[in-house]
């Protein structure tokens, strides 16, 4: 897939959260039921017009710098599951920014993209400090074979602390476009807060590749986002009740893609 194909229309992209894997905190012991319910998100994406979908570990906590090999076992056989159940172009983000773990898993289910939230940033985390990942993401691309599989790159990311403040936001969306990017993310300053339009009408400025909301977009502010950007990760917003750590509920998504379709 190429990134005029993912970015032909205003692209909304769901999130399929998993539930907590093995050797995390919150972890139930449930096996079935973390795939279970992987399905059944994506399947109500999809049911409900999302045009993509990102299988992530959210609910890993502490989130991981590296995934632990029992996390990247389940994360790649939900993605797998996954894949198989649905149409619509899939994507992985082994987080907090396993870029090996996201390109190997893409790579293994034939995903058509990865989100990577720490591409030319190096931000602190509860878990540590993250480096940037380009050089060695691009790289093992090309050694993989999986030059198809498209960078999402965050921009400043949400729930981390630049760990140098004089880097702006428009210098680090320029950087991610310059390394790779094929497309950039600008998000609030954590999940379910809205990215403000003018954060978005910065980068939407300096780069050329793709930008999209990667956090807070809803119902209510679509209108006012979308003529800045190409698309949004949506999570929170499709939920049950809006709460993120809820399943996905397909009238919720019906609804707000019916708002993108009046406003695009």
């Amino acid at each position: 897939m190429t990134a005029k194909e993912l970015f032909q229309k205003k692209c909304i992209i769901g999130m399929v959260h998993l539930l907590p894997l093995p050797g995390t905190l919150n972890y139930t012991g449930e096996i079935d039921a973390i795939y279970s319910q992987a399905i059944a998100d994506a399947k109500a994406l999809e049911e409900g017009g999302a045009s993509a979908l990102i299988v992530e570990n959210m609910n890993d906590v502490p989130a991981p710098l590296t995934l632990s090999a029992e996390q990247f076992a389940f994360l790649a056989a939900a993605a797998a599951r996954v894949k198989d159940a649905v149409k619509i172009p899939v994507g992985i983000d082994a987080a907090f920014c396993d870029w090996k773990a996201s390109l190997a898993i893409a790579k293994a289910v034939k995903a058509d993209f990865v989100r990577l939230a720490v591409f030319v940033d190096q931000v602190v985390i509860a878990s540590g400090q993250v480096d940037p990942c380009c050089r060695e993401a691009v790289k093992y691309r090309k050694e993989l074979g999986a030059e198809d599989i498209l960078f999402l790159c965050d921009a400043q990311v949400k729930h981390s602390f630049m760990k140098v403040d004089s880097i702006s936001l428009i210098e680090s969306a320029k950087m991610a476009e310059e390394n790779g990017a094929d497309a950039v993310i600008v998000t609030g300053a954590s999940t379910g807060q809205a990215t403000p339009i003018e954060l978005i009408r910065q980068v939407r400025d300096v780069v050329k590749v793709p930008v999209l909301a990667g956090s807070g977009f809803s119902a209510e502010n679509c209108a006012g986002q979308l003529p800045y950007i190409d698309g949004a990760i949506v999570g929170s917003s499709f939920k049950e009740g809006g709460v993120l750590t809820k399943p996905v509920d397909v009238e919720r998504v019906r609804a707000l893609m019916e708002k993108v379709r009046e406003n695009s």
